[in-house]
């Protein structure tokens, strides 16, 4: 055998793998799918709402993340690198502080992170629709993927006018396809198990 059948088998494997996890607990895949489009419709319903509650529920969590980098820091003085973890946890509780106080500078900083989110989500959609080629609806996952690679491209190209509601509105129809994609296989699977 080449390197190219090796391959194929490997990944006919793997697809078989994959089929039998679906057609095992569909009941899972369905109720993740729904959940994805209820996130996504209320992210969508109220989408500046939803972006500023992601960066102050961020904010808080940078903040005791920080606090206690900082607590560590001062009961361990004499730690090697004190003045790094003293450095490292008051980063932490400036940044989140400022994202708790003025969520509008961590909604422009979160969309650009989610930018690059989008896209490696899409590129790893992408990837894992290619995966389950024949598998049926492997082409809903190839579309969400498409469609993460897209929305960061448009958030790229209008991110300082739109930032504040874009990033909610996108975020749900990211997570309503997603959830579209698993019910249409989870309903699938069902099906032919």
């Amino acid at each position: 055998m080449n390197d190219k059948e090796d391959f194929q088998i490997e990944m006919q494997q793997l697809q078989q793998q994959i089929q039998g996890y679906l057609q095992e607990h569909w009941r899972f895949f369905l109720a993740e799918g729904i959940f994805f489009i209820v996130l996504g419709i209320g992210a969508m319903a109220i989408p500046q709402f939803f972006t500023e509650a992601i960066v102050i529920l961020l904010g808080w969590i940078m903040l005791f993340g920080g606090i206690a980098h900082v607590g560590r820091a001062l009961v361990f003085s004499d730690m090697p690198g004190f003045w790094l973890w003293l450095f490292m946890g008051l980063l932490q509780v400036i940044a989140g502080y400022l994202f708790i106080t003025t969520p509008l500078v961590g909604v422009l900083t979160i969309t650009l992170l989610m930018t690059l989110f989008f896209a490696f989500e899409g590129i790893a959609k992408i990837s894992l629709a290619l995966l389950m080629r024949p598998l049926a609806h492997w082409g809903l996952m190839l579309f969400s993927g498409a469609s993460a690679l897209v929305f960061a491209l448009i958030i790229i190209l209008s991110w300082s006018e739109t930032a504040h509601w874009l990033l909610g509105v996108f975020l749900g129809i990211n997570m309503i396809f997603m959830g579209f994609s698993l019910v249409k296989m989870s309903w699938h699977h069902k099906a032919s198990s």
